[in-house]
């Protein structure tokens, strides 16, 4: 892959891991908020309370996701492996790496791994 587009996607990447962690430090605020404005209420409001701290932990879930697989390809990127399929080793496309910079399979290899999950 050329210097130049390794070094775009590097930018893209770091530009992805810190607004990831600035989206996760800002719902650890929200969560925390959440937390402590809790006392005792009817049950609708603790259902309530009780939703929005299972959104908040979901996201952050999703998010801790993402930033371990950017991690990954910047890693990749160091070893001078980004871009090559995890599973088969070819190539992924240069459009698919500019619409997803953290992608670890091709196409081919993505689609098979959805299909099998369903």
């Amino acid at each position: 892959m050329e210097d130049a587009f390794l070094k775009k996607m590097k930018t893209s990447l770091m530009a992805l891991k810190k607004e990831i962690l600035k989206n996760l430090a800002s719902e650890s605020e929200d969560f925390r908020t959440i937390i402590e404005d809790m006392d005792p209420k009817d049950l609708a409001d603790i259902a309530a309370d009780d939703i929005d701290r299972k959104t908040l932990e979901a996201l952050g879930t999703q998010e801790l996701r993402r930033l371990q697989l950017i991690e990954s390809a910047l890693a990749r990127v160091e070893n001078k492996k980004y871009g090559l399929c995890a599973r088969c080793s070819k190539k992924i496309p240069r459009e698919r790496l500019e619409a997803i910079p953290y992608a670890l399979l091709c196409i081919e290899c993505k689609s098979s791994e959805e299909r099998r999950n369903r």
